[in-house]
């Protein structure tokens, strides 16, 4: 997946919004502009190769994925006990897949939103 298709993956779904931190990585938060959350982190080299996406996966998920080639515990998150993975190199996970958990991502993440902000977000029924 290259830095536009994640991108405009990310923002195609419901209330997201975006950022460039941490060393020019590509983070996509859910939520409002006070509360948003991160769900999404992507990084690419110069020439254009993925360094890692980043997102967070269910507890089942995640011990199922860190075990396959080209997936791990992301660093950092993952280190302190939180389930997100980090798919940085081949094979690791074909697009249709990685679009796949990016939206279970968002929908985990928009989850420990409030009930109220969900509401006011169009998250919730």
């Amino acid at each position: 997946m290259t830095r536009d298709e994640f991108n405009s993956f990310c923002g195609s779904l419901p209330a997201t919004s975006h950022v460039v931190q941490w060393g020019g990585s590509e983070v996509w938060k859910v939520g409002g502009a006070k509360g948003a959350k991160v769900f999404a982190i992507g990084g690419w080299n110069a020439g254009g190769a993925v360094l890692g996406i980043t997102f967070k996966v269910s507890p089942l998920s995640f011990e199922i994925l860190v075990e396959q080639p080209g997936l791990r515990p992301a660093p950092y998150l993952a280190s302190r006990g939180f389930t997100w993975v980090q798919h940085h190199a081949e094979p690791g996970l074909d697009d249709d897949a990685l679009r796949d958990y990016l939206a279970e991502s968002h929908r985990i993440v928009a989850e420990g939103l409030s009930r109220k902000v969900r509401r006011e977000l169009g998250l919730e029924g």
